[in-house]
């Protein structure tokens, strides 16, 4: 049971190695951006949020508020709503932060009290916003969050990572007491492997060029009988002798081209 939700759980921690760096990035940016919305949308005058303030600050939350009248454009608003700090959220980096947010995830009202006609600065990193952060970089991360998963999307990935797990608790939880028993640390394991799938495996190295070693010589010939695998080893050392005599006779063919250079220079000198 702890093997089939095992292999989720070893997706969910390998994809997020793998995009940990990319999402840095990404949070750099979208602080950026909050950080030239503040800049822009900070209040330049002094104001509070307790007394009604009055000047031409168009970023006054006072300013920003909404406010209602008798129907004549000129008059003075007989009532006027009391802002708060969402009423221009770019007066703190704090919620700039979170305004950016709302925006990354569709929802603009933060921005909705600006007219965009008379601050084009606005819309311009509005649209830098949305195509740099939201169309590039969210479907580049949905890209690589696809190709993350399909790598780890197998049985081989959960096993990996659990004997990751199981290494690091045999490392730095373990007493020495318990590092000793023989029934978490036998001397010899015993695995089972498919004929067919070992068979296939085999030949596989073998024809990748990655069989021929030295190493387990007499388990890899047995495996051979046990298998039925005809297979003629090639030794290294052969192989070796070849290429010294190779070498060999590349350095004698270079001394005979040295002489006759030298010849072909006397004879042009004479």
């Amino acid at each position: 049971a702890f093997e089939y939700f095992g292999v989720y759980f070893a997706i969910i921690i390998s994809v997020g190695k793998k995009i940990f760096s990319f999402l840095i990035v990404l949070f750099i940016i979208i602080i950026s951006f909050a950080h030239a919305f503040y800049i822009l949308l900070l209040p330049r005058s002094e104001f509070s949020l307790d007394h009604n303030t009055n000047n031409d600050d168009p970023n006054n939350p006072w300013n920003l508020a909404s406010s209602y009248s008798d129907g004549n454009i000129n008059s003075k608003p007989l009532m006027i709503q009391i802002p708060d700090k969402n009423t221009n959220m770019f007066i703190d980096i704090r919620t700039s932060l979170f305004a950016i947010y709302l925006l990354l995830i569709g929802d603009s009202s933060a921005l909705s009290n600006w007219q965009y006609a008379d601050n084009p600065s606005i819309a311009i990193l509005i649209v830098l916003f949305s195509l740099l952060i939201v169309v590039y970089l969210m479907n580049l991360l949905i890209g690589l969050l696809n190709n993350a998963i399909e790598e780890d999307n197998n049985r081989v990935s959960y096993l990996i990572q659990k004997a990751e797990i199981l290494a690091e608790i045999e490392l730095f939880y373990l007493l020495p007491h318990q590092r000793r028993w023989r029934t978490w640390f036998p001397k010899v394991i015993h695995y089972y492997a498919d004929a067919d799938k070992a068979r296939m495996e085999i030949k596989r190295l073998i024809e990748e060029g990655e069989w021929d070693t030295k190493e387990f010589t007499d388990m890899r010939e047995n495996l051979f009988k046990v298998l039925e695998i005809k297979h003629k080893h090639i030794d290294n050392e052969v192989i070796l002798k070849k290429l010294e005599n190779l070498e060999e006779l590349e350095k004698t063919h270079d001394k005979r081209f040295e002489k006759l250079e030298k010849l072909l220079e006397e004879i042009h000198a004479k």
